[in-house]
């Protein structure tokens, strides 16, 4: 029983809260037996006071057990106190005269009956606190038959439903609290998986398509079917597994989030696929390669062919990112590289390769007629770096 006792309240984020009530409700019946022995011989009906006093006590431990087990932490048990706490203060006209009310509070104390409006504060916020402070003390003025306005003289009422709100505000605070951090872990356990998950699918299942697809075209034929869907397939999962996490917050003004500026710039002409965390490098090797990346895409959507779909892969190997673009179309005719540079058309060696090349990095191509084309570009994080 003990074990589940302390699960409740490790699930419960007013838990702390529940048992300082409790620790309270111990203090204010203390000070309410004493004040009993005090007056009960000034009472008209001193035994009936002290069989009213057992009775609420047996209800205090009863609600103290609840609050702290836990299955008195909903809004019925609450008005049952409420309710049966204003209930005994009205009894007071029943146990003495007028003579003694109007110099006395309430037989059972003001500060032992506070522990009700706790108890509606912290299952319900600082609005059920404060209803909860004026019921306690609307029953203390209908006993005494009068409001007292001067609350320089008298402040139980501020001061009850003050603390009442308060406790509220602190107990919807916690739960609020609670919530956002249960969201903010869940949220990082799913980013996690999402990432694992995309590595496992690029590393296994779209490096298979994508060979199905490349092959098939090779051969042609009834396979050519065959390698279209693998391909449309591959686009599936791709668009699938794209990552939409936001640029970091710790960027400098001379960095920038690789993986967010490709999703940015590329997703409308191809799949892009990146890590899920934030790719930072130098704010130069980021332009360079973002251009170097646009002008590849141009180039797939003159020279790849009308159906010709691109794909973009990140990779962040630590000090070195390396950014692929790869299409589906259909590839470079041997020797037409040489034949445009002879011809003056530095489109390749200078925006592509040129540009890695400026920043300390690497441009390799692979192509093939009907094989579509594949760069690798390969760069340092930072400007500088080997």
């Amino acid at each position: 029983m003990a074990a589940s006792w302390r699960e409740i309240e490790d699930r419960d984020p007013a838990g702390p809260l529940w048992r300082a009530a409790q620790i309270f409700r111990l203090l204010s019946f203390v000070y309410a037996l004493g004040f009993q022995i005090v007056i009960n011989g000034d009472l008209a009906h001193p035994r009936i006071t002290w069989i009213l006093f057992a009775v609420l006590t047996a209800a205090n431990i009863w609600w103290a057990i609840g609050y702290l087990v836990g299955f008195g932490r909903r809004p019925w048990f609450v008005a049952v106190e409420v309710v049966v706490s204003a209930g005994m203060m009205l009894s007071t006209s029943l146990v003495t005269d007028d003579s003694w009310i109007s110099h006395n509070q309430t037989w059972p104390t003001t500060l032992w009956m506070t522990n009700a409006a706790l108890s509606a504060a912290i299952v319900g916020g600082p609005l059920w606190g404060a209803v909860a402070g004026l019921a306690v003390a609307g029953a203390n003025y209908y006993v005494k038959g009068h409001i007292d306005v001067n609350f320089g003289r008298n402040a139980t009422t501020i001061l009850l439903v003050s603390a009442a709100a308060a406790v509220g505000m602190a107990a919807a605070r916690a739960r609020t609290v609670h919530e956002e951090l249960t969201e903010a872990i869940g949220l990082a356990a799913r980013s996690a998986e999402r990432e694992r998950l995309s590595r496992e699918v690029h590393d296994g299942v779209l490096q298979v398509l994508a060979l199905i697809a490349k092959r098939g075209r090779e051969i042609g034929g009834e396979t050519a079917e065959l390698a279209e869907l693998s391909a449309e397939q591959e686009r599936r999962l791709r668009a699938l597994i794209a990552d939409t996490a936001e640029p970091s917050p710790a960027l400098t003004p001379t960095s920038r989030d690789l993986a967010a500026a490709l999703r940015s710039a590329a997703a409308p002409r191809a799949n892009v696929s990146a890590p899920a965390h934030p790719v930072t490098v130098d704010a130069e090797i980021a332009n360079d390669l973002l251009a170097a990346v646009d002008n590849i895409l141009d180039n797939v959507a003159h020279h790849a062919g009308p159906d010709a779909q691109a794909y973009i892969l990140l990779e962040d190997l630590g000090d070195t990112v390396v950014v692929s673009v790869r299409d589906d179309g259909i590839g470079i005719a041997d020797g037409r590289l040489a034949a445009a540079e002879a011809e003056g058309r530095m489109g390749i060696s200078a925006s592509i390769i040129g540009r890695v090349e400026n920043i300390g990095g690497t441009a390799r191509l692979e192509s093939a007629p009907g094989a579509g084309t594949e760069w690798e570009l390969s760069a340092p994080r930072t400007k500088g770096t080997p």
